[in-house]
């Protein structure tokens, strides 16, 4: 297991902490792209009334950090920029975006602005944040080795991608019934791994953009089959974006949750794509081991409502898997249904 995985945070749980450690703690946030870090962070300061100024670490050269040199008398005085330290004394909140991509240059002009609150002979105004964002190595984001002298200086909390808050978030936003409607049927389709090759991925960032362009496509009487698809492959992972567009040719109508299954097995459907569409969830919420605080009698009860062909679709390639979550009477109850003993 990745370590920093033993230690991540949800969006919400930044936004409840980031305020009492950003006044006096430089403060990294990793993740993968498009999370959500840099709302996060614009929406936190707006509530702790704090003026949000955003600084790219992949567009400024070291001397936009430490300043330019002027002659004040016989010695030589640098002028920090006005984007770090403006003339108002007033505390804001500092963003430096995308700092592990900066160049090394860089991320070393940042060493005592992250440690001290210092530009060269300036201090920043008490109560000022400091907070930076970035994406890890394994996301293949053009992500440089961050020294050990940066890290050193910095808290970094990782961050997870949470469905429940994106969906309330989502509900919140007013994005789109039928994208929110998916992601509460299909989790894992929030968030996917960044591919290996360049192509389009799954993130909220993503889904957000699609509902926004279906939007779009609706108020202009523009919103066909060949448009949606063409979007969502765009947008979103190939196999999100068959699924989203399969469902919706289809016109199953709303799709009920994995969670909800376990919690009522009466509910799986018995229309055939439906009930495949649930096999499906399950099969990946076993495959990412999502299933291990499910009790089996909740497990067993799930299977035995699915019909005999679907329940064997889902054990196929499982069976040992199945067993020790402890579905052992629904698979052999199934087993001997499929024999005829």
């Amino acid at each position: 297991m990745n370590p920093s995985a033993l230690s991540e945070v949800t969006l919400s749980e930044v936004a409840a902490i980031l305020p009492s450690l950003a006044a006096t703690h430089s403060v990294l946030l990793l993740s993968a792209p498009g999370v959500g870090k840099t709302t996060l962070v614009q929406d936190i300061a707006a509530r702790a009334g704090l003026k949000c100024r955003s600084l790219l670490g992949t567009q400024v050269a070291p001397e936009d950090v430490i300043g330019i040199p002027k002659l004040v008398g016989e010695r030589s005085v640098f002028c920090p920029p006005r984007m770090l330290l403006p003339e108002d004394p007033s505390p804001f909140c500092l963003f430096l975006d995308e700092l592990p991509a900066a160049s090394p240059d860089v991320q070393k002009a940042f060493y005592s602005l992250l440690l001290e609150r210092r530009l060269g002979e300036h201090q920043l105004p008490i109560g000022t944040w400091v907070v930076s964002a970035g994406n890890r190595v394994e996301d293949r984001a053009l992500v440089r080795t961050m020294s050990s002298a940066l890290i050193n200086r910095v808290i970094i909390l990782h961050i997870r991608v949470d469905y429940r808050e994106w969906l309330q978030w989502s509900s919140d936003n007013s994005i789109r019934e039928e994208v929110r409607a998916f992601i509460a049927f299909l989790p894992g389709a929030l968030s996917r791994a960044v591919p290996d090759e360049p192509a389009p991925f799954s993130s909220p960032r993503s889904w957000a953009q699609f509902a926004g362009a279906l939007d779009a496509l609706e108020a202009a009487k523009k919103l066909t089959k060949s448009a949606v698809r063409a979007i969502a492959f765009g947008l979103l992972s190939a196999e999100d974006a068959a699924l989203f567009c399969a469902v919706g040719e289809a016109q199953l109508g709303p799709l009920v949750s994995l969670d909800e299954l376990l919690a009522d097995p009466t509910l799986v459907p018995q229309d055939p794509i439906k009930q495949w569409t649930a096999v499906h969830q399950l099969r990946v919420a076993l495959s990412v081991g999502a299933l291990g605080n499910v009790q089996p009698a909740q497990l067993n009860a799930l299977l035995l409502r699915f019909s005999p062909e679907m329940c064997m679709a889902c054990l196929i390639g499982n069976v040992a898997a199945f067993g020790r979550l402890g579905a052992d009477p629904a698979m052999l109850e199934r087993f001997r249904v499929v024999i005829g003993r």
